[in-house]
């Protein structure tokens, strides 16, 4: 039920997601920098079973109440989730934080074709230009490699993570209905972590020698997960996936001012880039209305 007021703009629920998509667009640069002194893997493990038992601790005695569709679809949120967050880490190994950011936001275009394959939701015409605009924003910001589908090893599972992360927030929205928030949280975040350490001896990755930069790095995006995730399903409940989407379209441009701001060069390739994959995203959410005006789906958001 949605608790918005009269003549409000936004919902309460909406409000909640767009203060987090502030939040996240810094984390880009956190984890450039938690890169330099761990693995992906095992920051991705680390950072969220930490926020697992900080939400299971929120959640108290309603963990006894635990039920089987909770845990179900904790798995599969959290696998999508770690294989997001893990690919993006490797990214950003190699990339700048804003060409992260701003490659990221893919996604958003991507969540149209992943409900219409889990869901049936057929995508409109909007949707698919929007798809096509975000297309052409990804082969300018890779550059002449992307028209050789050779696009660098950092490019690439970035943009991989995208489409976990798209299909993160169909499943959420798929399994939010008639669970509890807090454990499917848990049981999503434990399940990412598991994932991503049970990874680690399959791709290589060594335990990192112990540094205070990923410890801290790893404590703080634990409390901004487990925050992200209870307000994502919570909210998720009321608002559908497209106007959620319309809201994380800003988490690039937050991502690419903070890694401007501490040094990145964002070159006329990127911003021209950037600026198309943002267009992409506004476009893919316009829904075309009888008559020739064109609202945004979210025009309550």
């Amino acid at each position: 039920m949605s608790t918005a007021r009269h003549g409000s703009v936004l919902s309460l629920q909406e409000l909640a997601l767009t203060f987090i998509t502030c939040l996240w667009g810094g984390t880009f640069l956190v984890l450039h920098i938690a890169m330099q002194h761990c693995g992906p893997l095992f920051f991705v493990g680390i950072r969220f079973l930490l926020a697992a038992v900080m939400v299971a601790l929120l959640a108290g005695k309603s963990m006894l109440c635990l039920q089987r569709r909770e845990v179900w679809a904790g798995v599969f949120i959290g696998i999508a989730l770690a294989l997001g967050y893990a690919l993006q880490c490797m990214g950003l190994e190699s990339i700048t934080s804003s060409r992260a950011a701003f490659l990221t936001a893919l996604y958003v275009p991507l969540v149209p074709l992943f409900q219409w394959v889990l869901l049936r939701k057929k995508p409109h015409l909007m949707n698919f230009i929007g798809i096509g605009c975000a297309f052409v924003g990804l082969v300018v910001i890779a550059g002449p490699a992307a028209l050789q589908l050779s696009l660098s090893h950092g490019d690439a599972m970035t943009v991989f993570a995208a489409l976990a992360i798209a299909l993160e927030i169909v499943f959420i929205s798929l399994f939010a209905q008639g669970v509890d928030s807090r454990r499917v949280t848990v049981m999503q975040l434990a399940a990412g972590g598991c994932v991503s350490v049970l990874l680690m001896p399959v791709v290589g990755e060594a335990v990192p020698t112990f540094s205070w930069v990923w410890l801290v790095c790893a404590f703080g995006l634990a409390l901004l997960s487990a925050l992200v995730q209870l307000i994502m399903n919570w909210a998720q409940k009321s608002v559908s996936p497209a106007k959620a989407t319309v809201i994380y379209a800003g988490e690039p441009v937050w991502g690419g001012l903070v890694g401007w701001l501490a040094g990145d060069v964002l070159g006329v390739n990127t911003l021209l880039g950037a600026a198309l994959i943002v267009a992409g995203v506004i476009i893919s959410e316009l829904k075309p209305r009888r008559g020739g005006k064109v609202p945004m789906t979210s025009s309550s958001a």
